[in-house]
């Protein structure tokens, strides 16, 4: 795509397919946080939408390159990873790095996700373990997908056109740092009061 500020087909298809995952996760999320305070709720939305998409699109992604690559793909999918590989040149082709991240995202982050939902659902009682491990996954996805190529330059990185540096390169990759980052923060402070609660009641009980 020319640089410019116009969308073409295939990145509206992509952003399309991308909403209507966002909307079903929050959807099922919202539904599924019932009578939950909000912060719960906004959790179980943004679970639902990270599970779909470990599961759905980093699935798909994952066997695209092990039957063969993107680029000589075909489907729906394909051409969001297609249009993803504007920006970041090593989703095309068989980058062994990048899909042996995507396989650890796909399966174990897809994983984490399901059963954390589950976990808050059914307030069982390591769902603040669940939710540390998964977001700390998060992180690490997000930190070797972009060190090593920050450190060589980034040759494979299309930062000239705003539609893939700033959406795909920057708010894409940036959700899964914000959100997870919110996430820990909400079990260290959860954490927290649960200690304080348990120290006061053993010393109420000296």
């Amino acid at each position: 795509m020319e640089a410019g500020w116009g969308l073409g087909a295939a990145a509206g298809r992509s952003l399309l397919l991308c909403a209507a995952l966002l909307a079903a996760g929050c959807a099922l999320g919202l539904r599924l946080g019932r009578g939950r305070g909000a912060a719960d709720r906004g959790a179980l939305a943004w679970l639902c939408y990270d599970a779909l998409v470990h599961l759905v699109l980093e699935g798909s992604f994952v066997y695209f390159s092990l039957v063969g690559n993107v680029a000589d793909s075909e489907g729906l999918i394909a051409s969001l990873w297609k249009e993803y590989g504007k920006a970041d040149a090593r989703w095309l082709y068989f980058d062994p790095t990048i899909v042996s991240l995507e396989i650890l995202t796909a399966v174990l982050d897809g994983f984490l996700a399901l059963f954390l939902i589950y976990a808050i659902v059914k307030e069982k009682y390591y769902r603040h373990f669940l939710q540390i491990t998964l977001c700390v996954c998060e992180l690490y996805g997000d930190w070797m997908t972009f060190s090593p190529e920050w450190l060589i330059g980034s040759p494979n990185l299309d930062t000239d056109d705003w539609l893939h540096f700033w959406v795909y390169l920057v708010f894409f990759n940036g959700v899964w740092v914000l959100i997870p980052g919110l996430l820990l923060w909400q079990s260290w402070v959860e954490l927290r009061r649960m200690h304080h609660k348990g120290t006061s009641l053993g010393k109420k009980l000296r």
